[in-house]
């Protein structure tokens, strides 16, 4: 009876831990290319991007999706919420698309959603967004423990680099340009209000381009590089922290040259301070996009073709089904631990 009850609990573990990865593509709307961003305040309620100047909200944990708005001139590349109500949208911005005339590079939303409008700063010119990362602080309010909420925005693929923050949950913003430390930044991942990352290139000619990644201490006023790949046609694209001393970055190898096909994932093992080189897949197309992981050591990453897995913390990768250029993958865990995630590239995945 003993031996029974073992198997059965074995098997029980195993089944458990084989849903826990699998990834199953919803229904949405067709659309040709690389869409950019999703999110999600709990299971059920999330929002998504493209390029056709569409957000899409779901209150079913994607079973249904409903179109919010559609804004033509509009690229939306990045989208995050602080909660319900509070979101925030940020656009490509022109003279890197085809049809793209919006130069706003960023909308708030206050009604999660339904009307989305224009966000003014102060500081140096955005021609557009690739990224938005939020950090809610603890801090005690009258004998109550309340939240200041940080929100922190970069961009642009193509260039200029630049980086907007608010410190009031994005009633008031600055900006300031990241032109001498990059010339493109593709993605920012911020530990705390002070202590972040942000995935970047050297040259905005992508010839020349190296990968870099940049490390900031003081909520982003300065940036030190941290890592710089030694070869031409790269760059990085997305970050995953799972927990504040393990984190990987996705690089990009443009490299004409076909018998280029090492595709690289950079990790730290130290808060960030030194980066390693990973090796992924030898495969041409297999260009990297999106990252994401549940721990130090399970992780996901998008490529053009397909996706991968990893339970070794890199070590080793197998093939699974992402759908093509997941561009963003977030994962998220509930109050009672239980993990979920939604992915996006052309089409969209959830976990």
């Amino acid at each position: 009876m003993k031996a029974i009850f073992s198997s059965v609990c074995v098997l029980f573990f195993l089944i458990t831990n084989a849903q826990e990865s699998t990834w199953k593509k919803l229904t949405t709307e067709p659309y040709p290319g690389k869409q950019d961003d999703i999110t999600f305040i709990d299971e059920n309620s999330g929002w998504y991007v493209n390029g056709y100047g569409k957000i899409y909200h779901t209150e079913d944990a994607g079973l249904t999706w409903v179109k919010q708005i559609e804004q033509k001139g509009t690229f939306f590349r990045t989208i995050a919420f602080v909660d319900k109500n509070s979101g925030f949208a940020g656009t490509v911005g022109t003279d890197y698309f085809p049809n793209v005339t919006d130069t706003i590079p960023l909308y708030r939303t206050k009604d999660g959603g339904k009307s989305w409008n224009p966000v003014s700063y102060k500081g140096n010119y955005v021609k557009g967004l690739c990224a938005i990362d939020i950090v809610k602080e603890q801090f005690i309010n009258h004998g109550n423990i309340d939240y200041k909420t940080h929100v922190f925005a970069v961009g642009r693929v193509g260039s200029p680099a630049n980086f907007m923050v608010s410190h009031d949950g994005g009633e008031t913003w600055t900006s300031n340009s990241m032109n001498n430390d990059c010339k493109m930044v593709f993605d920012i991942k911020m530990l705390n209000k002070n202590e972040g990352f942000a995935c970047a290139a050297n040259n905005e000619d992508i010839a020349q381009s190296n990968a870099v990644i940049l490390r900031t201490t003081d909520g982003g006023k300065t940036w030190q590089n941290v890592y710089q790949s030694s070869r031409p046609y790269e760059t990085t694209w997305k970050v995953s922290f799972p927990t504040p001393k393990v984190g990987y970055v996705t690089i990009q190898s443009y490299n004409p040259d076909p018998n280029v096909k090492q595709q690289r994932i950079a990790k730290t093992v130290d808060g960030g301070k030194t980066w390693e080189e990973i090796n992924l897949v030898e495969d041409a197309g297999s260009r990297e996009f999106g990252i994401g992981f549940i721990d130090e050591n399970h992780g996901f990453v998008g490529t053009m073709n397909s996706g991968f897995e990893t339970k070794d913390g890199g070590k080793t990768w197998e093939k699974i089904d992402l759908g093509r250029a997941c561009n963003k993958i977030r994962i998220y865990k509930n109050e009672k631990g239980k993990v979920y995630g939604y992915a996006i590239g052309v089409n969209v995945f959830k976990m």
